[in-house]
């Protein structure tokens, strides 16, 4: 990607330079990123720790090689989503939330804003948790025993260094994470030849034969990998998607963007979820990030969790950058980097309770499995309304504080409120968290022996709904457009 100047003052687009902007509209002459610039972004994120742990942890559900295999690769179909996700920010050169204005209206979307924001930082969290973890590894292989003292200073530098980068901006992250990418390739083809020669599919059933464990899991359970997969991959990511895209130029075709973004998410997902599965029929230490290394060679301890560290700094960028202009998107009167401060704070403050409560891969678990209630449905709405008006957004109505296109009865447009809320109703009665904190165990999932299709049903009905109520007005709406 280039990131020469881009002529707005003191908001000139490069990297290692403090980005000033926010959810503002871009000007043209800064949309200096280009389709391939959208790819390595999302594939320097995605080449991470984190997916080997994704495709390790649904095999410690029960499944079979095979059936995770199936999981994965239906679960992962699902980065069209966030292809889907990419096309409005070139035609509005402004973030995922605030192009959810159109559907929502300006004070409507502020309910949707907060569940993105909380769902980025329970993001955030993830990957603190586990860059400590990783360090925890670090010292008690080399014979330390992390106590509290020592776990609160891990906790605080982790924090402080993942503050720098989404504190710079997009730039920065865009051309960081595209030189990492390469790293992080050539060590998946290395884990790959370590791994690969190792896998015996027999000792596997053997061991669960002997643990007097079905061998396999039922379709129940593999709709349960696959929600968790769909909400830490595509669908996942569908609420940062055009924080990123809007740095494209207007012009750029929209096939270009689709791609870009749905195999740069794809393709490396794919691979480490499918070695991850890989690795924990040699071990399955495999499903927590800190056991990884002992399905490759004992002399790979140390590089693997050495290069885990930026990778899982990386990955978090995406989400604290986004919770950031989320955040604005909400309404707080901060500037973009000043966003990043709070988030910082507030997720380095949960990491702690996390850190010290224990029982962190459940709390994983179940938090990708509700993410889906509301998630599903806001994706449907705004796919849907997307689509009515061909893609074209008023861009000044977007950015108005009162008044504009958007703003409708008192910046509210209950259609896309009745339809979220029903879309969200629609994925608790077919969801399956019994097993996670707060347990819920859905009356259509209970009727069908465990099943989970909460994001399916999350989608269609928030769609359907909103096109019922929309199919006329928003067309007209659309004629408005600039």
């Amino acid at each position: 990607m280039t990131t020469s100047k881009a002529t707005s003052g003191d908001e000139d687009y490069a990297a290692f330079k403090l980005e000033q902007r926010g959810i503002d509209l871009v000007p043209d002459d800064e949309r200096v990123m280009k389709p391939s610039g959208l790819f390595w972004l999302w594939a320097g994120a995605i080449w991470n720790v984190e997916f080997l742990v994704y495709g390790a942890l649904i095999m410690s559900f029960g499944l079979s090689f095979p059936q995770a295999v199936f999981a994965i690769l239906v679960g992962n179909v699902f980065y069209v989503v966030l292809g889907v996700a990419s096309l409005q920010g070139p035609e509005t050169g402004t973030t995922a939330f605030m192009v959810s204005r159109a559907p929502f209206g300006k004070n409507g979307n502020r309910s949707v804003s907060f569940f993105n924001w909380l769902t980025q930082v329970g993001f955030e969290v993830e990957g603190l948790v586990l860059i400590v973890l990783v360090v925890e590894a670090m010292f008690s292989k080399g014979g330390i025993t992390a106590g509290t003292g020592l776990k609160i200073v891990i906790i605080l530098v982790a924090v402080a260094l993942q503050f720098i980068i989404p504190f710079l901006g997009h730039a920065t992250i865009t051309k960081v994470l595209r030189y990492l990418s390469f790293v992080f390739i050539v060590v998946f083809a290395i884990m790959a030849i370590l791994v690969i020669p190792h896998v015996n599919l027999n000792d596997l059933a053997a061991s669960r034969i002997k643990a007097k464990q079905p061998v396999s899991a039922s379709w129940q359970v593999i709709t349960t990998a696959i929600v968790l997969l769909v909400s830490a991959g595509g669908l996942g990511w569908t609420e940062n998607a055009n924080d990123y895209s809007r740095y494209l130029p207007r012009e750029t075709p929209a096939a270009q963007t689709f791609w870009a973004a749905t195999l740069g998410g794809a393709i490396p997902s794919i691979l480490l979820e499918l070695l991850g599965a890989a690795a924990f029929v040699i071990s399955p230490n495999a499903a927590a990030v800190t056991g990884v290394p002992s399905s490759f060679a004992s002399w790979f301890f140390w590089p693997f969790l050495i290069l885990a560290l930026p990778q899982l700094f990386a990955i978090n960028s995406l989400d604290m950058y986004s919770s950031g202009v989320t955040l604005q998107a909400l309404g707080v009167p901060v500037k973009r980097w000043g966003a990043v401060i709070i988030d910082t704070i507030v997720a380095g403050a949960v990491t702690f309770l996390v850190i010290f409560k224990g029982s962190f891969y459940n709390d994983l678990s179940g938090f990708l499995d509700y993410i889906v209630v509301w998630l599903a449905p806001w994706f449907g709405i705004l796919t849907v309304d997307w689509l009515l008006r061909r893609g074209r957004y008023n861009r000044a109505g977007l950015v108005d504080e009162s008044g504009g296109v958007y703003w409708r009865n008192g910046g509210i447009n209950w259609k896309a409120i009745i339809a979220m809320a029903a879309g969200m109703g629609a994925a608790l009665l077919w969801i399956n968290a019994q097993f996670y904190q707060p347990s819920y165990l859905s009356p259509l999932s209970s009727a069908t022996n465990g099943s989970d299709f909460s994001w399916v049903v999350g989608i269609i009905v928030g769609g359907a709904i909103y096109w019922a109520l929309s199919f006329k007005s928003v067309p007209a709406e659309a004629q408005l457009s600039d």
